[in-house]
């Protein structure tokens, strides 16, 4: 699996991927220092991280999950390595490439990172899970008022390619709710439990393409066991089943499910929703004919 998890600071989220199969850290700060877990030493430059990757891709070894803790520790790495390859001596930050130059230049750096990752879980098989803090921004929503939102502390650029990547962003955070008191005032209370956010809100961006539910405790077994109680069927399967029912649909129905398929692309979750909707509107046309 490819696991984003992003929350607030000292929530728990280190614990939870140090719960997960075997993992090894590749750790830039020092959050971990009382978890007993493998670690990498701390990355200097950029070229550790990717030289990390490879240990573990044609290395011997017996781990089965690689933990990034922290991305946006790890930023300012990337950044350093960007400005170094430009080879410019009045370049001296990310900054200095113009407006939104160094930025771009650094997501090119991510996305080699995030092919060396998808290279490794191909060649050996291991879950990938990176951590990262949250900050609240501020949202303008093109829809109404704008407000503020929890977001990853990361550009906006690079947590877009690495969102887009992970196969669940999962937002950590205390449960909290609102009450009133007899003055309307309003106050926060929590509960004290820790738990993950599933699915996007508008306070937070979250995904996942195992159709989980919506919130789940704050801890790799609980997530895993959900996961693999609700995992889908491989796309492969549903895409097979999608076809031999488009055969009995007109060609209406096939233009607009062939549209949906191809936006759904390897999603698995969402093509076996696509199939049993496709199937329950064949079934509900057989049974009250045109």
């Amino acid at each position: 699996m490819r696991v984003l998890l992003y929350g607030t600071e000292g929530i728990g989220k280190s614990t939870f991927a140090a719960a997960a199969p075997s993992p090894i850290f590749l750790a830039s700060e020092d959050g971990t220092a009382e978890l007993d877990v493998a670690r990498f030493p701390p990355p200097r430059v950029w070229t550790d991280v990717l030289d990390a990757i490879a240990e573990l891709t044609t290395g011997e070894h017996e781990y089965r999950t690689l933990v990034i803790d922290t991305l946006d520790w790890l930023e300012p790495i990337c950044w350093a390595h960007v400005v170094e390859q430009a080879r410019d001596p009045k370049i001296k930050s990310i900054e200095g490439f113009g407006y939104g130059k160094g930025y771009q230049a650094a997501l090119d750096a991510w996305r080699v990172f995030l092919a060396a990752l998808e290279h490794l879980r191909n060649v050996r098989g291991m879950h990938v899970i990176m951590v990262a803090h949250a900050w609240i921004k501020p949202f303008a929503n093109p829809e109404g008022d704008s407000y503020d939102r929890y977001e990853l502390k990361l550009n906006a650029k690079a947590a877009g390619a690495l969102k887009e990547w992970s196969d669940a962003v999962l937002f950590a955070r205390y449960e909290t709710f609102t009450l009133k008191d007899d003055r309307k005032r309003v106050r926060g209370v929590s509960s004290g439990a820790r738990v993950i956010h599933t699915q996007r809100t508008a306070a937070w961006d979250s995904k996942n393409r195992y159709d989980l539910p919506d919130t789940l405790p704050l801890d790799w077994n609980a997530f895993a066991e959900a996961v693999a109680a609700r995992r889908p069927v491989d796309a492969s399967v549903s895409r097979g089943r999608i076809d031999a029912l488009l055969e009995r649909a007109d060609e209406a129905l096939r233009a607009i499910v062939r549209d949906t398929v191809v936006k759904a692309g390897e999603d698995a979750a969402q093509l076996a929703r696509i199939a049993d909707r496709l199937a329950a509107k064949i079934n509900l046309q057989t049974e009250v004919g045109p």
